[in-house]
């Protein structure tokens, strides 16, 4: 791969290292991150022509150190607006959702759509984005390529946090193919679409690897804590009776669809049991077990991917499940919890379901005969001390620290799509929910306002947009 020199304006750029193998546009995205000029904007002078998107590597005869010429210019500084002060509330709707949220999209350099869709829905986590600014630009003995790319996943957060024009994620990219090559695969030289789900699921991977807590960073945020589902399994094998408990921790949870599945919580069911055959001690061969799964701790955003792709033997490839399955804006996990987890549940649930009665002027039902505040401190546990006699107290304890818990009820946040019939083709989109309440569909370097009820047709059974990744946000309650 040769390396070159670019004049721009008064600047040069040296040692700037050409990968020929990729077509010229990944060669402008460089430029884009050194100088600000858009790809589009960029001439640049090759031969005494001009170096075009579609233009043949091979037919230039580059040399070790040439100067190439750049012209074109960066994007405009965002001046001061000449106009008075616009109150909110005078905004049309539309305006308001996108003065109050985050509208930037990120441009396709080829096929990437995946890529992009994963990155705007990861990017509306706001911990995340915490936790990333925290990482050290040091390694401390983490795989350089891991790194790499956790620098880059930081570095175009805040791209996209800063900039009023769509970003280029060409370093992002680049970091990405050379971390997993296989979202590099080409075919006929172009760059080939790639599974939305093996992408977010690779960028977690690497992000649970780097964000990990340290001694200076006690406080810090982990992948785990934001993103992990602990899962406890009864392993049981009807032939020999044997039976034993696993645990595993995963980052989504599975919505297997079947004929009989038309709802989000008929799919986490079937996606809960599976079986699989392994080898029997008793009966000294393999045996079928059963496999029955429940929800062991809860994270603060939960994922939930559709199993829509399946291997067709057929046409040697991957097909796609179109049919319909509804998901609620609002979604209770209570019913896949493991006992214990159940029980911890019951108090930040009871004291939500008073928080919110409270709010439309109810009382709480008091079923034992004892007093509204009797009832309260057993919940508040943490501020409450208990007599001899099993009756709560009234007394406080100094200086109690309340602490955020989850109920086990989660709010839609998020929603990847994907319209097509195979993961090898078809197209990426992502809808988020912003801040302030309105949603944005990101269909690449557009950014869209849409309403609510737009977000709810995504289900599927046709040729449209539907939901493939959904991501929700754990409401808690302060105990």
């Amino acid at each position: 791969m040769p390396i070159v020199s670019i004049k721009w304006q008064k600047k040069v750029f040296s040692d700037i290292e050409i990968d020929t193998t990729q077509p010229p546009l990944v060669f402008k995205c460089q430029l884009y991150d050194l100088t600000g000029v858009p790809p589009e904007r960029q001439k640049i002078m090759i031969k005494g022509g001009l170096l075009k998107d579609d233009t043949d590597w091979s037919t230039i005869a580059l040399k070790e150190g040439q100067k190439l010429m750049m012209m074109g210019t960066a994007d405009e500084i965002v001046k001061a607006p000449e106009k008075g002060p616009v109150f909110m509330e005078d905004l049309p709707e539309e305006e308001q959702a996108v003065a109050l949220g985050h509208t930037v999209g990120l441009h396709n350099l080829g096929n990437t759509c995946y890529m992009n869709s994963t990155l705007q829905c990861l990017h509306s986590v706001p911990e995340l984005k915490s936790a990333l600014l925290k990482y050290s630009t040091k390694s401390n003995g983490l795989d350089q390529s891991s790194h790499d790319l956790t620098i880059a996943t930081r570095s175009l957060f805040a791209d996209l946090d800063r900039s009023g024009n769509p970003i280029y994620p060409s370093q992002f990219w680049m970091l990405l193919r050379q971390k997993y090559p296989q979202f590099g695969q080409q075919q006929n030289g172009v760059y080939m679409q790639q599974d939305a789900e093996e992408c977010w699921t690779q960028l977690l991977y690497t992000l649970t690897e780097s964000l990990k807590p340290s001694e200076l960073r006690e406080s810090s945020t982990t992948v785990k804590e934001l993103f992990g589902i602990d899962l406890r399994s009864r392993v049981h094998c009807t032939e020999s009776g044997e039976e034993s408990i696993e645990t595993e921790s995963v980052h989504s949870l599975k919505c297997h669809i079947s004929m009989d599945v038309n709802h989000l919580h008929e799919g986490l069911k079937n996606g809960l049991k599976s079986e699989l055959e392994k080898t029997s001690p008793l009966l000294e061969r393999s045996a079928i077990f059963s496999k029955h799964s429940h929800i062991n701790s809860l994270p603060r955003y939960l994922t939930v991917q559709f199993v829509r792709f399946y291997w067709k033997r057929e046409s040697n490839q991957k097909a796609k499940i179109l049919r319909k399955v509804d998901y609620p804006l609002e979604l209770d996990i209570y019913d896949f919890c493991s006992d214990d987890l159940r029980q911890k549940l019951q108090g930040p649930r009871k004291a939500l379901r008073e928080q919110d009665d409270s709010k439309f002027g109810l009382k709480p039902q008091n079923k034992d005969n004892t007093s509204t505040e009797q009832n309260t401190s057993m919940v508040k546990s943490e501020g409450t001390t208990s007599t001899h006699n099993g009756e709560s107290s009234s007394v406080s304890i100094p200086n109690a620290e309340k602490k955020a818990h989850i109920t086990g009820i989660y709010d839609l946040v998020s929603v990847l799509t994907h319209k097509g019939r195979s993961t090898d083709s078809g197209h990426y989109v992502a809808w988020v929910k912003q801040e302030s309440g309105k949603w944005i569909e990101y269909d690449d370097q557009n950014a869209n306002y849409k309403k609510e009820d737009d977000i709810t047709r995504l289900s599927g059974g046709g040729d449209w947009h539907m939901a493939y990744i959904l991501m929700y946000k754990a409401r808690v309650i302060e105990m």
